[in-house]
């Protein structure tokens, strides 16, 4: 096993008298974490095997549940929300959060079967966010060999809603109705894989369903009548045509649609759903009602080219994901623990936008980042996805660096 000295010096990115480093309890750690990388990976794919879609988390809670409670951490529950937590007690209560989300992109019914392929794991939901749950236990783990004390107490969370329509259930519930909310200070998620790439900014997202509604009838015998779902092909042929600025980075997509009950009927009801985001709030406000006049103008369309059938189409939208905007100065001691964690593990770190749990509390005014945990992988949120553990003990290391350095330096 490498020393820690070569782990961290001979990637040119520290100075010999740093003083956490020379910490006996934190050499201890991270080599605990590389002796056990190939553990944390088999962890990884247990997790990712146990089926956990968006608002169906339940059987991956239990599991957590017991990890959590096998390793130690106290006042272990499953929240109402569903979220699983667990304390590790520091010498005050203001406390520091690390959270890997639960669920997974897919509908209920997928395969989350692993397969190997070479050097890679395939599986939905293998990185995403399996290998942040299992990274969040491994830092447990370390900490328990090592024999931590920390002023922060520490409260890790596995936690529900993070993909699509969750809309971020599980950390909003944290820290907007949890009875500790006023005691969490500063917020780490373990998402994605790369512990170069420090997410500081959180894209803004808002999710609209999109639903028309008409007296359909007999393709036939009732030809004429306006047809919900000509209607959204004409309002999402408008959404496609959209223009969106390159930066800063604003995009749209429509995601689902659905509605009729037969080829030789015309639909009664037709729904779509679109995803809109920019890291601007003011771009995606001109997006958002660039969508709204789309499917106004396509609706409009629809029943004026079938006037004559006297019959006229209606359509509602609806709100049903909100993910706020914001970002954290690069000043700020969480960003600056995680830019020098990244560096002390041979990385050159880099900030980002993206849109994870870390939104809430950064909208909320407390300093939070999103971090990978460690590994390489691709095609998230397909069935194709991928995982290779390349060096994957990086990640967990990576994370625990960035809350020892923000609880021993920024009290």
């Amino acid at each position: 096993m490498r020393t820690l000295s070569c782990l961290l010096l001979c990637a040119g990115a520290l100075s010999a008298d740093d003083a956490l480093l020379q910490r006996a309890d934190v050499a201890k750690a991270l080599q605990f974490i590389q002796a056990t990388d190939a553990q944390t990976v088999a962890q990884q794919i247990k997790i990712a095997e146990i089926p956990a879609p968006t608002f169906h988390e339940g059987e991956r809670a239990k599991y957590l549940d017991a990890a959590f409670r096998r390793l130690g951490l106290t006042n272990v529950q499953i929240d109402k929300q569903g979220n699983v937590l667990g304390w590790r007690k520091g010498a005050t209560d203001d406390t520091f959060v690390i959270a890997a989300h639960l669920d997974i992109s897919f509908a209920v019914g997928v395969d989350t079967k692993v397969r190997k392929a070479g050097d890679r794991l395939l599986g939905p939901g293998i990185g995403d966010d399996s290998r942040g749950l299992a990274a969040m236990l491994n830092i447990i783990e370390s900490m328990n060999d090592a024999r931590f004390a920390t002023r922060h107490t520490l409260l890790f969370v596995a936690n529900v809603g993070e993909e699509g329509l969750g809309d971020l259930n599980g950390v909003r519930y944290l820290f907007t109705e949890s009875s500790f909310r006023t005691r969490l200070k500063a917020f780490v998620s373990i998402d994605g894989s790369d512990p170069s790439r420090i997410v500081t900014g959180g894209t803004g997202v808002k999710r609209y369903r999109v639903t028309l509604k008409g007296p359909g009838g007999h393709s036939y015998g009732n030809f004429g009548r306006p047809s919900p779902i000509h209607a959204a092909s004409r309002a999402i042929d408008r959404i496609a045509d959209m223009e969106v600025p390159l930066q800063p980075k604003t995009t749209f997509n429509v995601g689902r649609i659905e509605g009729g009950t037969a080829v030789n009927a015309i639909a009664e009801e037709c729904s779509f759903e679109v995803d809109l985001r920019s890291v601007d709030p003011g771009n995606l406000d001109r997006i958002e009602a660039k969508l709204f006049e789309a499917v106004r103008l396509g609706v409009e369309a629809e029943n004026k080219a079938r006037a004559a059938s006297g019959a006229v189409l209606t359509f509602e939208m609806k709100l049903v994901s909100n993910r706020p905007a914001g970002e954290v100065e690069k000043t700020n001691p969480i960003v600056q623990a995680a830019l020098w964690a990244s560096g002390a593990t041979g990385h050159k770190p880099l900030t980002d936008f993206s849109s994870t749990d870390a939104n809430i509390p950064i909208s909320m005014g407390v300093p939070a980042v999103t971090m990978g945990g460690g590994g390489t992988g691709g095609n998230a949120h397909s069935l194709a996805e991928w995982y290779s553990p390349v060096k994957a003990w990086k990640g967990p290391q990576t994370v625990l660096l960035t809350f020892l350095d923000f609880d021993s330096r920024h009290p």
